[in-house]
């Protein structure tokens, strides 16, 4: 099953043994470490490993000794507690609405509904009430990440500018192209008249495309290739990984324009390019936007926070001044001072949620309090426009991969600190 989720059971359990005429009480859990003010339980080191195995079983791969797995998942189970803890006394919350969401969004994600995504759990053998708080979880540990190790990470002008000046750089920021294909099999010795067969069929599939057909249609109908019933779909491709031939041909082509036939040695194909990205000439969508950033802290909850952005926004939709509640009231250093100005800002430069609200809403026009990962956010877009950002997407995405990659790394630095700071007791 395509559902694997690891979760960790909290509680006590106990059981009766009778010996002779006498009951006694015999513990079936006891605790295996002591974390701080928390404890792992036995069952819980238990459970993890059994969820270990199961899914090792159905990738076929092997497994440690018990001794080496047992301390492996006593390990995780340890800094997910450390972490969790982190969370509660900043006093991080994952409201039902929101974790609901997220189930929601996993179950899409696997292209069923959500009875289906239940159903598939169970029959895993998982508790679809233990998956989903095991999620909450999971969720709250992320945003414990995201405010405590992206603080710590700094990207200089000077490491950007080496990495675009890079073999490696300019590798990852080179041109893409997302392309579809339809191809004709034709073998590379094949004779003069199956192949003056097929080069003709292509020339007619090629001018059915011009008049307009459907290019997915013709694909899952007349395409001999892999990707046939997906309508040709190749995803991504930079022009380094494509055969010459066909990387000169797409250079020459618009978004939504298909090229010549091309012949290879497997046979006779017909791409089309249905986006691009990268490379020069970008145009790109730039918002002059500005916002108030409430965060929770230890000295207010999810749910406090929540009701403040809730009655700033009813304020500037009473009349109040924006700039002058984001001055008074925003928790970003970067924007405060200015009304809550973040200048001119791309769909790419900001978190999934906020890009969303801020590529969709009329100009002019205050938004709802929307959640991300750094709080709760007002904002309105004040101004549009279109320009040719080649050189400043170029270092934004080097700022991106470098601060990605350095983010891993700061990341195993900090589980290690936090855990040396951690008062822990193992007790098996």
């Amino acid at each position: 099953m395509p559902f694997k989720f690891y979760t960790a059971v909290l509680g006590l359990c106990a059981g009766l043994f009778i010996s002779g005429a006498q009951a006694q009480v015999v513990p079936l859990d006891r605790v295996a470490a002591i974390v701080d003010n928390d404890v792992v339980m036995l069952s819980q080191v238990q459970q993890r490993m059994d969820n270990v195995r199961r899914q090792a079983a159905e990738q076929g791969s092997p497994m440690p000794p018990d001794d080496v797995l047992q301390q492996q998942v006593l390990d995780r189970l340890i800094l997910e507690s450390i972490q969790l803890q982190m969370g509660d006394r900043a006093g991080i919350r994952i409201d039902d609405n929101t974790l609901n969401q997220t189930m929601q969004q996993l179950a899409q994600r696997n292209n069923v509904s959500l009875e289906e995504f239940r159903a598939a759990l169970e029959q895993d053998g998982i508790s679809y009430t233990e998956a989903r708080e095991q999620i909450r979880r999971e969720m709250i540990i992320n945003r414990v990440r995201q405010r405590r190790v992206a603080e710590r990470i700094q990207v200089s002008d000077q490491e950007v500018r080496n990495f675009l000046n890079s073999e490696l750089g300019r590798s990852e920021l080179a041109e893409e192209f997302r392309l579809a294909m339809i191809i004709l099999p034709l073998g590379e010795y094949a004779s003069r008249e199956e192949e003056a067969r097929v080069t003709a069929l292509a020339d007619e599939l090629y001018n059915e495309l011009q008049a307009g057909a459907d290019f997915a249609g013709l694909a899952l109908s007349r395409s001999g290739g892999d990707t046939a019933l997906e309508g040709g779909e190749l995803g991504w491709r930079k022009a380094a990984q494509l055969p010459g031939p066909f990387a000169r041909a797409i250079s020459d082509l618009d978004v939504g324009e298909v090229t010549r036939p091309l012949r290879s040695p497997s046979g006779v194909h017909i791409l089309k390019l249905l986006e691009q990205r990268g490379g020069d000439g970008q145009l790109i969508d730039e918002y002059q936007v500005r916002h108030i950033l409430i965060r929770p802290s230890e000295i207010r909850s999810e749910a406090e926070t929540a009701q403040l952005i809730q009655r700033l926004y009813e304020r500037i939709e009473n009349g109040e001044s924006f700039a002058n509640l984001a001055r008074s009231f925003s928790e970003d250093p970067g924007s405060a001072l200015s009304g809550g100005s973040m200048g001119w800002t791309t769909a790419d430069s900001v978190v999934p949620e906020f890009a969303e609200v801020m590529t969709t809403l009329p100009q002019g026009q205050v938004s709802r309090p929307i959640e991300t990962q750094y709080g709760w956010h007002i904002l309105e877009v004040t101004d549009q426009r279109r320009v040719d950002m080649t050189e400043e997407m170029r270092e934004q995405q080097a700022t991106n991969l470098l601060q990605n990659r350095k983010f891993d790394e700061e990341l195993q630095s900090w589980l290690l600190e936090i855990r040396e700071d951690a008062f822990i007791e193992i007790k098996i």
